[in-house]
């Protein structure tokens, strides 16, 4: 079975190399095109609350800290997709910013999204504990077809 784009979400970890691998493969195998990406977790800030540590500047200093992290895991993760991607004629790396949660089930019903393939520990690297229940919310609401890694 051929779909015309397969996306595939990569953190830079070994939680998405597995999906990103089968992704290339199958993105070979159909000649279709294939687009990774990453999520900035925007959420942060309304994770931790206002009154964190007591102090705002501490508050700061964390989310800053954590905004690095991310920017820092955004390039590993880009890294990691054009080294698996390497040789496929249409593929393109983006990053996106928002709760991934969110963006994951927007990709997975997004009409030029023909197959989303995505690991279920993905973003846990620095990754909220909500994010644990990734894989069952996605299902829940795709309604483009979905594939899921352990």
């Amino acid at each position: 079975m051929g779909f015309s784009n397969i996306v595939v979400a990569v953190d830079g970890s070994e939680a998405s190399q597995e999906a990103l691998d089968h992704a290339v493969e199958m993105a070979r195998l159909s000649k279709s095109a294939l687009a990774g990406f990453f999520v900035l977790d925007s959420q942060w800030p309304d994770f931790i609350g206002n009154d964190w540590q007591s102090a705002r500047g501490s508050r700061q200093g964390f989310l800053d800290y954590i905004r690095e992290e991310q920017e820092q895991q955004a390039e590993t993760a880009r890294r990691q997709f054009e080294a698996a991607a390497r040789g496929i004629e249409n593929s393109g790396f983006s990053i996106l910013a928002g709760d991934p949660t969110e963006v994951l089930i927007t990709k997975a019903n997004a009409a030029d999204t023909g197959l989303l393939i995505v690991g279920q520990r993905i973003f846990q690297v620095s990754g909220r504990p909500s994010l644990r229940s990734l894989g069952r919310r996605l299902i829940a609401k795709a309604t483009r077809p979905v594939m899921l890694f352990p």
